[in-house]
C-alpha cells in the first residue's frame, strides 16, 4: 500500500509516499481502506519529534483519524462487516491507503455525508466531548469559552456547546475567523490580536473554558470563571507554565483539569465511542452540526497540508483524500 511516512523529524518535507506492508488484522481489529486521513496538530509535534505515538502504534505514518471501508474483520468482531462505512479514531497510522483499528473505536459515517467531511469527526468530535462535557461537566443554559474557536477543535466545540444549550463564546485571531465563529453558533468571538479577551468578557462570567493555549492565559481565564467554574487544558501552545493566584482558586472554587487522548487505553477510548454514539450522533442526524472543510489534499500533498496546518490561516479542518 502506500503511506506517507516520517522518513526523520522535522520540517514538513520529511513526508514522503512510500510503499508500505498492509498492516496486519488482528482479532478484535478491523481494516479499514481509507478514502480520508483528518489532518491535525498532534500530527505536527509527532513530525516534530514532541509526541511519540503510543505503544504498538505506527512509529513512523502519522494519522488519528480516518474514514472509509472495512475491508477485513477480526474473528472477534461482530458489529461490523467488510463493505460498511465506517469513520474511527487510530493512535497512528491514518495517513495510508489502508488502516487497522479496534472494532471498538468505529462509529457509523453519517447518511449523506462524504468520507472527507466523515474524516473530520472522530478526533475532534472524541476530543472535545471527554473535555468539554465529560472533565468540564458543561451543562446546559451555562456558559462556555473556547479558544482557538476556528481551529478543529473550536468548529467542533462551539457547534456541540450550542447544540447542547450552553451560551459560547470563543477567540480567533481574525475578523474573519471571528465571523465564521458567529455564524457557526457562538454569541461573540473576540479577535484576540486586538483585544484582551478578559477584559473583552469581563463581567459575564464564564462556566467552563477548554484552553489550548496555556502561558499567560491561564491566570486570565481563572479571572473570567464563574464561582464552581472549571477551566480544561488540552494543549499549551504558548507554554506549559503560568502563575495564578490559588486563593483565587480556593474561594470561588474552581476546577483546573485536562487530558491528552492519545495514550489512553483501548477500553477507555471504546467506552467514549459508545458514549458519543449516544450523545452526539443524534445531533448530526439532526442536523445541529455541520463538518467544515478547509482545504483537502491529495496524500502525496500531506506535506504542503501540514505547512497550511501550521500557518494557521486555515478556518475548520483539512483532510487528505486517499485514491
Amino acid at each position: 500500500m502506500k503511506a506517507v511516512v516520517m522518513t526523520a523529524t522535522g520540517a514538513p518535507d520529511v513526508l514522503k509516499l512510500q510503499k508500505k506492508n498492509v498492516p496486519a488484522l488482528l482479532s478484535h481489529q478491523v481494516l479499514v481502506k481509507v478514502k480520508a486521513a483528518g489532518i491535525n496538530r498532534p500530527d505536527v509535534a509527532q513530525r516534530k519529534g514532541h509526541y511519540p505515538p503510543p505503544a504498538g502504534a505506527p512509529a513512523d505514518i502519522p494519522g488519528l483519524e480516518v474514514a472509509g471501508i472495512v475491508e477485513a474483520c477480526g474473528s472477534e468482531v461482530t458489529r461490523w462487516q467488510p463493505g460498511d462505512a465506517v469513520c474511527a479514531l487510530l493512535p497512528g497510522g491514518g495517513y495510508a491507503e489502508y488502516a487497522v483499528v479496534d472494532a471498538r473505536h468505529c462509529l457509523p459515517v453519517p447518511p449523506d455525508w462524504t468520507f472527507a467531511e466523515a474524516a473530520s469527526l472522530p478526533e475532534t468530535v472524541f476530543t472535545v466531548w471527554h473535555n468539554v462535557f465529560q472533565r468540564g461537566n458543561l451543562q446546559r443554559s451555562e456558559s462556555f469559552l473556547v479558544h482557538g474557536g476556528s481551529s478543529g477543535i473550536g468548529i467542533t466545540a462551539i457547534q456541540l456547546a450550542r447544540a447542547w444549550g450552553a451560551k459560547v463564546y470563543a477567540t480567533a485571531g481574525s475578523e474573519e475567523k471571528c465571523r465564521a465563529c458567529v455564524d457557526l453558533g457562538a454569541h461573540e468571538c473576540i479577535n484576540y490580536k486586538t483585544q484582551d479577551f478578559a477584559e473583552a468578557l469581563k463581567g459575564k462570567g464564564v462556566d467552563v473554558i477548554l484552553d489550548m493555549v496555556g502561558g499567560d492565559y491561564i491566570a486570565r481565564n481563572l479571572d473570567l470563571l464563574k464561582p464552581d467554574g472549571r477551566l480544561v487544558f488540552i494543549n499549551a501552545m504558548h507554554g506549559a507554565k503560568g502563575e495564578f493566584n490559588v486563593m483565587q482558586v480556593m474561594q470561588k472554587r474552581l476546577t483546573i483539569t485536562g487530558s491528552t487522548l492519545r495514550p489512553r487505553d483501548a477500553d477507555f477510548k471504546a467506552a467514549l465511542a459508545a458514549d458519543i454514539e449516544r450523545q452526539v450522533w443524534p445531533l448530526l442526524l439532526a442536523g445541529k452540526f455541520k463538518p467544515v472543510i478547509y482545504q483537502t489534499f491529495a496524500l502525496a500533498e500531506a506535506a504542503q497540508a501540514h505547512e497550511l496546518l501550521e500557518s494557521s490561516q486555515h478556518i475548520g479542518k483539512l483532510v487528505l483524500l486517499v485514491e
